[in-house]
């Protein structure tokens, strides 16, 4: 067994744990906006709205500030100590504020013909354009408060921190709760549309992530002073890695971008079912591959910065094994159970029984990437830490390139559920594209260690599948009924069931990965108890 696997496992763990406190408070989040707006031209506006954001979000956070920034500073914490360290910081976040504020003025001002771009026929729906416009505005400021919060994540991952950095995007979703809950109810009163407060709370959710990761950093010793030395050779590496990195980690986001552009025109609702879709799936990304790559990267950097070429060998193998036993359960699982778990998480107040079955389908199809997505986020990474980002890049941009020419094909034969299919599909080119490359550049990844727990991680989640859907299908026959409780009955039940299997059938086939990701999840719970 690799030394790397089981401190990978608990790095990642650490990472997942507070993962998954965000991803859960952002499914509590949709599920408010589901109540009070449903999958109408409200919701609609603000989905369009807020995708370049977002977008910038997904990329600074969990993508081009992580290839580009970590495996830098990691390098110069680890040869030159803090100050030097502390110094890079300084100017990589005095460029970043100032080349974003630029972004976000330009952003407000050409706000409308933006808009225009991902959503025209917006334009035949009176008022829906010009809604859009004015949330867009509104939000924009978010792209500076995101790209210092991602710097915070960057500093403290490579310090070791994992928790709060992990957990800080939960101020996103804690401030869009608190502020949907306590003040959309009043909105009449206090003279601002609803919709506009939840463009508000993007906002007031920024402010938050910055807020939760200071105190940490100030305990490591770290002070801000505005300062911007041109001439530091690690800011260049940084700012010149940023564009590639930023291309190289972008495929997923601009895919959806794409989808985006496509799902306007597909009537009223398609924006908001592919979106509510894809933040379902989202959760086992960022359990399963975020929080693995947010582990994997720092390790990768210093040993790409040593030279040890056979460890990156076998992190790299680890990282994707144990993103593998997770994964393609999930994979699974989320296509057995598609339709019951958008049915209890959504199908409360404005979200009817038609927005759950879309969805539904759309989240199905989504699912089929989700391996590809998280070998993307493992991946892309290395090739950053050993100064070879054009093949993140070129692979990038083949996955877009195929994206395009799958939804111009696929919308027209399934409607938007053919964008969600070819985003994933996009998906997989991109990770196979890389994994080959990285195979090449290493040496080789331990394909072999590989490919066999893909086929065990496969066997014992297809079975896993097959209970959870007969489970769920039964209980509806013994159970029927749209009450909450009993809804939450049959899908605990269910998941509870696939659970028990997929663990069964892992032991059986000895998918050693999983047992480490299970060992380490039960051994925090007994440590919480305590």
């Amino acid at each position: 067994m690799s030394e790397a696997s089981p401190r990978l496992a608990r790095s990642a763990g650490l990472f997942g744990l507070a993962t998954m406190t965000s991803r859960l408070l952002g499914l509590v989040r949709d599920q408010v906006l589901a109540f009070y707006f449903g999958a109408g031209d409200a919701m609609d506006a603000f989905r369009v709205a807020s995708r370049i954001p977002n977008l910038v979000r997904d990329l600074f956070a969990e993508g081009a500030m992580s290839a580009a920034f970590v495996p830098t500073f990691t390098r110069a914490l680890t040869t030159e100590g803090k100050p030097r360290a502390w110094r890079l910081a300084n100017s990589v976040i005095t460029a970043l504020v100032l080349i974003t504020v630029v972004l976000a003025v330009a952003g407000m001002i050409f706000a409308e013909p933006l808009v225009r771009f991902y959503a025209a026929d917006y334009a035949r729906v009176p008022g829906k354009l010009e809604l859009t416009v004015y949330l867009a505005r509104i939000m924009v400021p978010f792209l500076t408060l995101v790209a210092l919060a991602a710097v915070f994540m960057g500093m403290l991952n490579a310090l070791g921190h994992f928790f709060i950095p992990a957990l800080s995007p939960a101020m996103f979703n804690v401030a869009t709760i608190g502020i949907a809950v306590t003040l959309v109810p009043f909105s009449p009163q206090i003279g601002i549309e609803p919709i506009v407060l939840m463009a508000m709370a993007t906002l007031v959710g920024g402010l938050g992530q910055l807020a939760i990761q200071w105190r940490p950093l100030r305990r490591e010793g770290y002070r801000y002073r505005p300062a911007l030395d041109t001439r530091d050779p690690a800011l260049g590496r940084v700012l010149l890695l940023m564009g590639p990195g930023t291309i190289g980690m972008a495929a997923t986001q601009i895919n959806i971008l794409v989808n985006t552009q496509f799902a306007a025109g597909e009537g009223t609702g398609a924006v908001a079912w592919l979106d509510y879709a894809f933040r379902v799936m989202y959760l086992p990304i960022g359990l399963f591959g975020v929080s693995i790559a947010a582990a994997s990267t720092p390790a990768l950097s210093r040993l790409a910065a040593e030279n040890n070429t056979a460890q990156m060998r076998a992190t790299v193998a680890s990282a994707i094994g144990l993103m593998l036993a997770l994964n393609i359960p999930a994979t699974v699982g989320l296509i057995a159970l598609a339709g019951p778990i958008i049915s209890v998480i959504f199908e409360h107040g404005q979200f009817t029984s038609r927005d759950t079955a879309a969805t539904a389908r759309a989240l199905q199809f989504y699912a089929i990437g989700l391996v590809g997505y998280s070998v993307v986020r493992i991946v892309s990474p290395a090739f950053y830490a050993l100064h070879r980002s054009r093949i993140p890049v070129m692979a990038s941009v083949a996955s877009v390139a195929v994206n395009v020419l799958l939804n111009m094909t696929l919308v027209r034969l399934m409607g938007f559920a053919g964008l969600a299919l070819g985003t994933s599909l996009a998906a997989i080119v991109n990770g196979t594209i890389q994994l080959i490359w990285l195979r090449r550049e290493l040496g080789g990844i331990e394909a072999g260690r590989i490919t066999i727990t893909f086929i065990k991680a496969t066997i014992a989640a297809l079975v896993m599948g097959g209970a959870a859907w007969s489970t769920e299908a039964g209980l509806r026959h013994l159970f029927p009924g749209a009450a909450i409780p009993v809804q939450v009955l049959r899908v605990g039940a269910a998941i509870a069931v696939a659970l028990a299997v997929l663990s069964m059938m892992a032991w059986i086939l000895r998918l050693r990965e999983f047992e480490e990701a299970r060992t380490l999840v039960l051994g925090r719970v007994r440590r919480m108890r305590r």
